[in-house]
């Protein structure tokens, strides 16, 4: 290089300096005035930002008694004190990174000057951020823009207003922050590999240890990784990371925070990180395990529909107490299992559990016999088999709970008065019938249905609740009208299921002198679509259903006829210790309380003998009062039976949910599977039944022996 060049570079690097600490300091005349008044315009809001933004924390979902069981998190990060990070730590990174960190406000002019003369001659790119303005650069990326690629772009493009707005926030942060909060602030938003976030839980995540106890070799290992975190991930390039720990070493030997004797002893150390990849929880639901994690999916769909953010439940860094009973989630899997195996294709057993009561309902329990997982292999989904709606489930005849109660509800029949039960029933009201139905002079089939067994002309509404011939329920229904039974459904606790059923995702309540619910009319609209009139198998339960709904519609009865969401919550606690509220639906007394009192005196008989579930109660040797319906859809190929005592209600499901669809097979206890044809032999008091004595006994056990409610001489 000739002197006059380079005179003329110098004399460059002199202004160019010049106009980055004028840039910095104030703004002046000309373009580097203009480039600095950009930036001046969002250093405030820029660095109130990063006062008032939060970092993104690790959201904990626990038991009913506290004890965690799935963290939920986009950065895994575990906050971390000043004086729980480790001198090690600390002086690798300012060794590394920032050697005068306690000397400069924020910018190091010397280091910018270096770095600029490196750059424009030809040497070593140098960037000469200091700490602080890597803290600002980190906590846009990581924090303010982390939902933001074009912001996170813009955090860390290379050009001058970049750099000077950066440092614009860097030498306000050091007249707010002491040092040491700064580097606190740094170490705990920095970024590691693997959506690893902050010196906690990188400490955790690859050494099994505290941000307090990390040696000098694991801090020089973290100190490197700053550097570039995906390339210098120590599972997948561990040469490319002991490169550069090694460098580190070096480093704080030149800083003197490490001799030169230890540091060449320290290099010939390995890496020392766990074996196989990190040691930190995972990002969702998945943490929670094969048993827990139907209920964790829950909880979070639950806050969801509530209207919660969903990034702000996955960073909010909230501890979420659950109703989550871990006996009886345990006593309901292994039931679920017993049943049916975990591993057997195209089969879920499922079991919901509420807990009835008059100003809550609280979900104790959500289980199946798959394992909630995604090694579809071995069986595993996380689909929420024991909540949400499916397509391919039915309750079958419980829903002449429904039938019956509106019947009830209107005193057109009593509980013990007698109803009448046709072996055969070609209805005069609905239509829509199959080949075997006669045809109206109109040319519409005819609905008619036939019972599944031989009964008497009548019987009881009480003891056909318990024997369930579809011929009477019909026949009610037409007494009803089709509306207020579905409306009836609704109430009770059909709420999710009756507007995803129908489309538009409304849960109107109905009026019952609208004309709409006319039982002559050729169709009616219910909540949230149009039924049509040919559709009286509505009482026989045809249609997708969420188990833990029907369990919840149980609940209901045994709540003297209060209808409550079925809440997995008891508490959200927030960052700071405070409550989060959870703005819950209310409960609503949804019909008469000895309306309630008297159906479930109404539904007694199912578990007595000539009962649909007499043979799996026996076998069980159950004894309590209670509750109960089963439910069997046509061709077998889904089944249910929901039952409550005063303490306990729950929904036993067992349904195909993968195509081909068809029937079932009830071989026994451990022998259930999937029929090859479009028919099985599956019935409501079988698989679902046994499944829900095999849980509820050891449940119980210990609990004392509640008698039901005294029918009402109103509905009576």
């Amino acid at each position: 290089m000739s002197i006059r060049s380079g005179l003329f570079k110098l004399l460059g690097l002199c202004l160019l300096a010049g106009v980055l600490v004028a840039g910095i300091i104030f703004p002046v005349a000309g373009a580097a005035g203009v480039i600095s008044n950009q930036a001046s315009e969002t250093v405030e809001s820029m660095s109130s930002d990063l006062a008032d933004e939060p970092p993104p924390l690790v959201t904990t979902i626990t038991d009913r008694d506290g004890n965690p069981i799935s963290t939920l998190y986009k950065q895994y990060r575990i906050p971390t004190a000043s004086n729980e990070i480790s001198d090690a730590m600390k002086w690798a990174i300012i060794s590394v990174e920032d050697r005068r960190f306690y000397d400069h406000p924020g910018v190091d002019w010397k280091g910018t000057l270096r770095a600029a003369i490196s750059n424009t001659s030809g040497g070593d790119t140098q960037g000469a951020s200091t700490l602080t303005q890597q803290y600002v650069k980190n906590y846009l990326i990581n924090v303010i823009y982390r939902e933001d690629p074009l912001g996170q772009q813009k955090a860390q493009e290379v050009s001058i207003a970049r750099k000077l707005k950066e440092a614009r926030i860097a030498i306000q942060l050091e007249t707010k922050m002491p040092k040491e909060e700064i580097l606190t602030g740094y170490l705990n938003v920095v970024e590691f590999s693997r959506q690893i976030s902050g010196v906690g839980a990188a400490a955790n995540a690859y050494f099994d240890t505290t941000a307090a106890e990390l040696t000098v070799s694991q801090s020089a290992l973290l100190a490197a990784m700053v550097n570039n975190p995906a390339v210098l991930d120590p599972w997948n390039n561990p040469e490319e990371a002991t490169e550069r720990r090694n460098f580190v070493f070096d480093k704080m030997v030149e800083n003197r925070k490490l001799s030169a004797e230890d540091a060449e002893r320290l290099k010939e150390e390995p890496l020392g990180v766990v074996p196989g990849g990190p040691n930190k929880p995972p990002a969702n639901c998945i943490g929670a395990g094969p048993e827990y994690g139907f209920f964790c999916q829950y909880v979070e769909d639950y806050l969801l529909d509530l209207g919660m953010d969903k990034d702000d439940l996955y960073t909010g860094g909230y501890t979420i107490r659950t109703t989550m009973d871990p006996e009886a989630t345990h006593a309901a899997k292994a039931a679920a299992e017993a049943e049916v195996a975990k591993e057997e294709p195209n089969v879920a057993n499922t079991l919901s559990l509420v807990k009835p009561g008059k100003d809550r309902h609280e979900v104790v329990a959500l289980a199946a016999n798959r394992d909630y997982g995604t090694d579809k292999d071995a069986g595993q989904t996380t689909y929420g088999l024991p909540h949400e709606v499916f397509n391919v489930t039915g309750a079958g005849s419980s829903y002449k709970i429904f039938t019956a109660a509106t019947a009830m509800e209107q005193r057109k029949y009593g509980i013990f008065d007698t109803v009448p039960v046709p072996g055969f029933h070609t209805s005069q009201v609905f239509n829509g019938g199959g080949d075997h139905c006669p045809t109206r002079p109109s040319g519409i089939k005819a609905y008619c249905v036939q019972n599944a067994g031989e009964y008497g002309g009548s019987m009881s509404l009480q003891d056909a609740l318990a024997q369930s011939p579809n011929t009477t329920f019909v026949i009610l229904e037409e007494k009803t009208g089709m509306g207020p039974v579905v409306e009836m459904a609704s109430r009770l606790g059909l709420r999710k299921t009756m507007a995803s059923n129908f489309a538009n995702g409304e849960e109107p309540v109905p009026d019952h002198e609208d004309p709409r619910y006319s039982m002559t009319q050729t169709e009616f609209h219910g909540p949230g679509g149009v039924f049509e009139a040919g559709a009286g198998f509505f009482t026989l339960g045809a249609s997708p259903v969420s188990n833990l709904e029907m369990a919840n519609v149980a609940a209901t009865i045994m709540s003297g006829g209060v209808w409550c969401p079925p809440t997995p919550i008891l508490e959200v606690i927030n960052r700071g210790g405070n409550e989060f509220p959870v703005e819950e639906k209310s409960c609503e007394q949804v019909v008469p309380e000895k309306l309630a009192d008297t159906l479930a005196v109404g539904l007694s008989k199912d578990v007595d003998p000539g009962g649909t579930a007499a043979a799996a109660a026996s076998g069980a040797g159950w004894e309590r009062p209670m509750i109960g319906k089963t439910g069997t859809t046509q061709f077998q190929g889904s089944a249910a039976f929901i039952g409550a005592t005063p303490q306990l209600a729950g929904s036993a499901m067992v349904f195909r949910p993968d195509r081909p669809y068809g029937g079932l097979i009830d071989g026994g206890p451990g022998n259930v599977r999937a029929s090859a044809g479009s028919t099985g032999n599956m019935f409501g008091g079988k698989t679902p039944a046994r499944t829900w004595f095999r849980a509820m006994n050891p449940i119980m056990e210990g609990l004392p022996v509640e008698p039901l409610p005294e029918p009402s001489p109103e509905y009576s």
